[in-house]
């Protein structure tokens, strides 16, 4: 299926598609929960017996609020995992028919549709230029979409933030920001929201750019 050295059969990808924006529906729904939930631990304010963590290996224990959202906080991540692995489904798909469409070489090799996201400094923008490369192969002379930039630009603000989706302090550590900077969660919130929003976006029109493109080859 990721064979760069032949010309792949084409693939629907309408059910992909699908799949890819019930799960960035999903992704962004959970982390408009996470919000919600970190205002009401502000709202509540800090317990008299301070943090959850109280240093040295200490923690105390949790309130109602505070179980709620170590459960808020873990569905979010699940919801995050199963996005991720639709739009990549749909993501390798897409390739795939751009390599069939242009008979060109994807400008990245299928590794990187996995490596590009974590391995350091080239997820600053291999991702993006996967998705732009797909674009260009599937819709040649067509404009570049607004909503890649849109999504490409608020992903990097929420995995940058240093409180969203590449945090990697505990709940209890965020619990605590969240009764002192409950705004710089809610910005970092705001921003991974937006990226899954922008990212329906982006599913949408390069699906309907290949639909097209295939429709016109009659194939």
């Amino acid at each position: 299926m990721n064979d760069d050295t032949a010309q792949p059969a084409l693939h629907p990808v309408r059910g992909a598609a699908r799949s890819a924006i019930a799960g960035f529906i999903l992704a962004g729904a959970a982390w408009v929960a996470r919000a919600a939930w970190q205002l009401r631990l502000a709202a509540a304010g800090l317990p008299s017996s301070g943090p959850p963590d109280q240093g040295d290996g200490r923690h105390r224990t949790l309130t109602g609020l505070e179980n709620t959202y170590h459960l808020v906080s873990a569905l979010g991540d699940a919801a995050t995992v199963l996005c991720a692995a639709a739009f990549l489904l749909w993501l390798l798909r897409v390739r795939d028919n751009a390599l069939a469409l242009s008979g060109q070489t994807p400008r990245y090799a299928w590794p990187w549709v996995y490596a590009g996201w974590v391995v350091p400094i080239m997820n600053l923008w291999v991702p993006r230029g996967i998705v732009a490369d797909v674009h260009q192969k599937s819709a040649p002379g067509e404009p570049l979409p607004r909503a890649v930039n849109w999504w490409w630009g608020l992903w990097l603000a929420g995995m940058l933030s240093g409180a969203g989706l590449m945090y990697t302090g505990s709940t209890d550590d965020i619990i605590a920001r969240a009764y002192t900077d409950v705004q710089f969660l809610v910005i970092a919130d705001a921003a991974v929201v937006g990226a899954a929003v922008a990212g329906i976006f982006v599913v949408r029109a390069l699906t309907a750019a290949q639909q097209q493109r295939m429709g016109a080859a009659g194939k």
